[in-house]
C-alpha cells in the first residue's frame, strides 16, 4: 500500500494548502471571467485542506472570500457578511434547492451584471448559509434592490471530486460548480480554465496522500495530460530537500 507523504506535523503551503512537495501555486494562470464571484464559506470549511472554495477564492480574479459567522459566540460577529452582496448586480446563488438555469443570456448581453455567490462547506452547512441567503433575498425584494436568485444546474454530469465522497454523483464540489455556472453564462474560456486549476488540485491532493494508482485513473480521464504535461511532470520529479 502506498505510504502518504502527509505525516503529522508536516507543513502545509498557505496558498494552495497542499504539502510543500505538491505545492501548485503559480502552475497556471489565474482564471478572468465577466462574473463577480464570492464564495460564503463555513468557519469550519475553511481550515479543511480539500476546500474548493479557498480554491476558487485564489484562483479566479477578484474572487472574494466571506467566512460565515467566524466567531459564533460573538454577538458582533454578523450570520450574513454586510460585504457580500454588490451593489447593482443580479446575484445568483448556486444551491440544489433553486430554480434550473440552462443556457442564459451571455453576461456582455445582460442588464445588469452578475455576482455569483458559492456557498462553500458540507450539505448540512450549506443548507444553513442557504437560509441567511433566503432572508437576505426577502429584504432585498422589500427593498427593491437587484434580485437575488437561488439557482441549480441541469443535466449534471457526475463530478470528479475524487478527494471527498459526494451524497450523490450529481451534487458536485464548490469549484466544479462555480465552472458549471460560468458555462451557462457563456464564460467558456474561463469555466475550462478553472476546470484545469481543479482538476490539478485533486490530482496533488491524491498525490499527497500517497493515492499513485488512484491519481494515475484520474489523469487518465482528465484535460490535464494534454494541457500541462510538463507541469505534471516536473510535480513528478522528487525535490531536493
Amino acid at each position: 500500500m502506498a505510504r502518504s507523504v502527509v505525516l503529522a506535523g508536516t507543513g502545509r503551503c498557505d496558498g494552495c494548502r497542499l504539502p510543500p512537495r505538491w505545492c501548485v501555486c503559480g502552475a497556471l494562470p489565474s482564471v478572468v471571467t465577466n462574473a463577480a464571484v464570492d464564495i460564503l464559506i463555513h468557519r469550519r470549511e475553511q481550515w479543511r485542506p480539500s476546500s474548493t472554495g479557498a480554491l476558487l477564492a485564489r484562483a479566479i480574479c477578484g474572487a472574494r472570500l466571506h467566512v460565515h459567522r467566524p466567531d459564533p459566540r460573538s454577538r458582533e460577529s454578523p450570520a450574513f457578511p454586510p460585504a457580500l452582496l454588490r451593489p447593482g448586480h443580479e446575484c445568483w446563488v448556486l444551491h440544489p434547492q433553486g430554480e434550473t438555469v440552462g443556457a442564459e443570456m451571455p453576461l456582455t448581453s445582460r442588464p445588469l451584471p452578475v455576482q455569483v455567490v458559492l456557498l462553500d462547506g458540507n450539505w448540512r452547512e450549506a443548507g444553513e448559509m442557504l437560509r441567511l441567503v433566503n432572508a437576505a433575498a426577502g429584504t432585498a425584494a422589500r427593498e427593491g434592490a437587484a434580485p437575488i436568485r437561488v439557482v441549480r444546474l441541469a443535466g449534471i454530469a457526475p463530478g470528479r471530486f475524487w478527494i471527498r465522497e459526494a451524497p450523490a454523483p450529481e451534487q458536485l464540489s464548490t469549484a466544479e460548480a462555480c465552472g458549471a455556472i460560468l458555462g451557462v453564462l457563456g464564460e467558456t474560456a474561463a469555466a475550462e480554465r478553472l476546470r484545469l486549476h481543479f482538476e490539478l488540485h485533486v490530482w496533488a491532493t491524491l498525490r499527497a496522500r500517497g493515492k499513485v494508482a488512484e491519481s494515475k485513473a484520474y489523469l487518465a480521464e482528465s484535460p490535464l495530460t494534454a494541457a500541462i504535461p510538463a507541469i505534471l511532470a516536473a510535480l513528478e520529479t522528487r525535490r531536493p530537500g
